[in-house]
């Protein structure tokens, strides 16, 4: 069962959404430690004041703003504490705007939101007002002692809060150089109209199942060999050519020449089959679908 990691209420003008936050993504990083190479065991890191050599025990520890090399403010916890946010449980909304007005820059932690006791009424009522109307809610959080700019939208028949960051947080485009180059130069109508042909070709529907960590996948496979006492093999990377600019109307042509060909080639292995199929049969009740169970490594992420 899902745990919530915060309790508290939402602020809808003089209406009150009592409502559990939860972790709406769990990250599968392969996580490793770091051991010893000669004795396999896990290494201690230990804090050292470089001047004398000794440990520094964690109460001596204090907070230290660097102004330049070797220069620093000493900040104290009591006045940190005097100008953090006030704690507060309530989700303030403070505007309603259109989703398509927000960049993703903007987001950054996604959460869901479920109703708390006596908050389902008016939960509802607060996601299918803003299913209709379109809108997502900007509002301000505190969590964990720290004021959070979210927005809050429907995703399907739940409220998503997404922490956001703020707009002196994103840096501008603008600050590359290579873009006053992409910048001056022109298209032909011609190149733009391949090109849009070829997005074309490759376009379709959203499906994030599609999209896989192939590379946390092999990582997972090879600790599994290991565990296992399999001897692993390592390949030595092949060595690529420098990548080199090709003629850009022939790589356009070619590439959208390649998407037929493999459109072409799928259509034609796609009429040698059946023009009807018979209706699959039901399982019998108790009976699987003959479905393989999910690998053992997709929860085996966090190791």
């Amino acid at each position: 069962m899902a745990r919530a990691i915060w309790t508290g209420a939402i602020s809808f003008g003089m209406v009150t959404v009592p409502v559990k936050l939860y972790s709406a993504i769990d990250r599968k990083t392969v996580r490793f430690h770091q051991l010893s190479g000669k004795t396999g065991t896990r290494v201690v890191q230990k804090r050292i004041d470089p001047s004398t050599g000794e440990e520094v025990a964690y109460n001596d520890l204090v907070k230290g703003y660097e102004l330049g090399p070797d220069r620093y403010v000493v900040i104290e916890p009591t006045e940190l504490d005097a100008l953090a946010p006030k704690k507060t449980k309530t989700i303030e909304i403070e505007d309603f705007v259109e989703l398509s007005q927000i960049d993703p820059v903007y987001y950054d932690h996604p959460y869901y939101l479920a109703p708390s006791v006596g908050g389902a009424k008016p939960y509802r009522l607060l996601l299918e007002a803003m299913r209709e109307t379109g809108k997502v809610a900007i509002a301000r959080v505190v969590i964990r002692s720290k004021e959070q700019l979210v927005a809050l939208r429907p995703m399907g028949d739940a409220l998503g809060m997404a922490t956001m960051i703020f707009s002196d947080e994103v840096l501008s485009p603008d600050r590359l150089d290579e873009l006053a180059d992409a910048t001056a130069v022109k298209t032909t109508k011609r190149e733009l109209d391949i090109a849009k042909q070829l997005v074309d070709s490759l376009a379709g529907d959203f499906e994030p199942g599609r999209y896989t960590d192939s590379y946390r996948e092999e990582v997972l496979a090879m600790i599994e060999r290991k565990a296992e006492g399999k001897q692993v093999v390592i390949q030595p990377p092949a060595q690529e050519a420098a990548p080199t600019a090709p003629d850009l109307m022939s790589a356009l042509k070619a590439s959208l020449d390649a998407v037929r060909e493999r459109e072409g080639t799928t259509a034609k292995a796609g009429r040698k089959k059946p023009a009807a199929k018979a209706p699959r049969a039901k399982p019998a009740p108790g009976k699987t679908s003959g479905k393989k169970p999910a690998s053992p490594r997709s929860g085996a992420a966090k190791r």
